[in-house]
């Protein structure tokens, strides 16, 4: 039995579990620790959460999973590529079980809440823009929660930073 299993037996059962898998580093020269402790946090520690929320809530027959991945995940980062390739991970292994779920029919909730820069110690570099607070953020991914979204990016403005980054062609985004 892990821990998350303990904890939801010693809360005596839970309608939701929220995921927030989060480690990365700046990382120019890929130092090869940086980017497995990376990986082993945000995919390895994100699927094994994941796989116990996802038997448990099968068990129960409904619940609700949110997953903090990010709008890193839209495309691979020069300065940090095992962070963007980890949550985007996140953002398809999320998507993987959301329809693994309603083909089973059990009505389990499965929210992707991409965040872009929230003011946190996750938030590094230099020149950063549309850093929200932490309370903003919180709001916004409550609503989400509350309203059963399958995706909402945080901040709300940060939908069309990942719309631009979605149709960019490469020559462009790899001259950014």
């Amino acid at each position: 039995m892990n821990q998350l299993e303990e904890l939801i037996m010693e809360m005596n059962g839970v309608d939701l579990i929220i995921i927030s898998a989060g480690c990365g580093f700046i990382n120019p020269e890929l130092e090869y620790d940086k980017e497995q402790r990376t990986i082993d946090t945000n995919v390895s520690g994100f699927t094994a959460m994941m796989n116990v929320a996802y038997q448990y809530f099968f068990e129960k027959g409904r619940g609700h999973i949110v997953g903090i991945s990010s709008v890193a995940a839209i495309r691979g980062g020069y300065d940090g590529p095992a962070y963007a390739a980890s949550k985007a991970f996140i953002s398809n292994y999320m998507e993987g079980v959301r329809i693994k779920a309603k083909k089973a029919g059990v009505p389990l909730y499965i929210t992707d809440i991409k965040a872009g820069l929230v003011d946190t110690a996750m938030a590094k570099g230099e020149g950063l823009f549309w850093v929200a607070p932490p309370e903003k953020a919180a709001l916004q991914i409550y609503r989400a929660i509350e309203g059963k979204k399958e995706l909402a990016y945080v901040t709300k403005r940060w939908r069309l930073i990942a719309w631009l980054l979605k149709a960019m062609p490469n020559f462009v985004y790899q001259k950014l």
